[in-house]
């Protein structure tokens, strides 16, 4: 019997192809409308998806990409990815906004608070993907750093960078101060009892009082506890140092195995071995890391037109498709099947990368959707509730709610 999975979907500007924007199905002149959005994440709400994350970046150019002899033939410029998510909650009805920050440059404060505002905002359907380090292209766009990450090592290790391990060190407080002001009110700190003229129970508002290396955050958010408590915190990862990341901080973990064979070390089955490690060591009384494999795919009725329009999309960008996650070019049944692989070995969900937009994605909502609900790959999922909750994720208590007093026995329970 197929195992089930939840399925997502990764939205990027006009796809996840660089010259996807040259398509005739694409719409280059809207990408910074609000329509274009609504659209994509409307038809990805309808077909039942179960999360969306939006890309985001703080430079003009792609990470670790040149600043100097900037391409003209690539999409450039975006809008901000939280600020779609708030555009679009109240537009949706029960898709999970899951918008991209990168943790080098905002405070954690004003992505707490933006976060659950968003949480608010959606009825309990927000999240945040968080993205480790500082490019010199973001750097140079802040102007307080003067190092930062600007290459992966030779050796293709993260733990061979001095750099990056403090990008990774500094994420990894950020997560924590942010789960830290999202718990600093507790769910019953609003009273609103006109009577006693008391809005709130300033003994349920809580301090962080959090001291680390790179960050230091004495207050309280600004905006009370969020209907699902903490909203949901992913990250993607690639390899050890990530992936203990994800373990310590995450409540959900975008991974991208591929096949064994092709790439050795980067099989599911090696991933998860990692993960589950770093889980062992990191995570001793939180529930388990939700795990989500990416597929980046390109969908066609049929397999030669698929071929074609990827090999027409990689004449125009000068170079063959390329991506860190397994690609998938072929009919809305090949790539049903590679989800219900990734199913059936395990995982809890699937994200989808679109090669295309809008053509992939609504390729995935009226064609892919359908073949996995046929087959009972997708899991049930009417809608109801948070994201926490349909996601199975426990909605966690306020790391500051304090224990009852120990109720001391009357002296007569102690006569003879």
């Amino acid at each position: 019997m197929t195992e089930q999975v939840h399925l997502g979907i990764a939205l990027e500007r006009s796809g996840w192809h660089p010259a996807a924007w040259r398509e005739a199905s694409a719409r280059p002149h809207e990408l910074t409308t609000s329509g274009y959005w609504r659209d994509l994440l409307r038809t990805a709400d309808d077909a039942g998806i179960a999360l969306a994350t939006i890309e985001d970046a703080l430079s003009l150019t792609d990470r670790f990409e040149p600043v100097e002899g900037l391409r003209r033939d690539r999409v450039r410029g975006r809008l901000d990815a939280v600020l779609i998510a708030s555009y679009v909650a109240p537009l949706t009805r029960r898709i999970g906004l899951v918008p991209t920050v990168t943790t080098a440059h905002p405070e954690p404060f004003h992505v707490a608070t933006g976060i659950q505002t968003l949480d608010f905002a959606s009825r309990g359907r927000a999240g945040v993907r968080l993205v480790a380090g500082a490019s010199a292209a973001e750097r140079a766009n802040f102007g307080r750093r003067a190092t930062g990450v600007d290459a992966i090592p030779t050796s293709g290790r993260v733990e061979d960078s001095a750099e990056i391990l403090a990008a990774f060190r500094e994420a990894g407080e950020f997560a924590d101060v942010l789960s830290r002001l999202w718990d600093s009110w507790q769910d019953d700190a609003i009273i609103r009892d006109v009577e006693t003229s008391r809005f709130l129970d300033a003994d349920r508002v809580h301090n962080i009082e959090f001291e680390g290396e790179f960050f230091s955050v004495t207050g309280a958010s600004i905006v009370p506890r969020s209907p699902q408590g903490r909203p949901l915190l992913t990250v993607l990862a690639h390899q050890a140092v990530p992936y203990r990341l994800a373990a310590e901080h995450a409540d959900l973990v975008y991974v991208t195995p591929h096949d064994e064979a092709d790439r050795p070390g980067f099989g599911l089955a090696g991933i998860r071995s990692q993960l589950d490690a770093a889980a062992d060591d990191l995570r001793t009384d939180r529930e388990r890391l939700h795990v989500y494999a990416d597929l980046l795919v390109l969908i066609e009725d049929t397999e030669s037109a698929a071929r074609s329009a990827v090999q027409r999309l990689d004449e125009w960008a000068g170079a063959p498709l390329t991506s860190d996650a397994r690609i998938v070019i072929g009919t809305p049944a090949t790539v049903a099947d590679a989800v219900r692989d990734l199913a059936d070995a395990g995982v809890d969900g699937v994200r989808l990368r679109p090669a295309r937009q809008p053509a992939d994605v609504v390729a995935i909502a009226e064609k892919v959707v359908p073949l996995l609900r046929a087959t009972g790959t997708l899991r049930e999922d009417d809608g109801s509730g948070t994201l926490r909750a349909r996601l199975d994720l426990a909605r966690p208590e306020s790391r500051y709610v304090r224990q009852p007093e120990p109720r001391y026995a009357r002296e007569e329970e102690f006569a003879l």
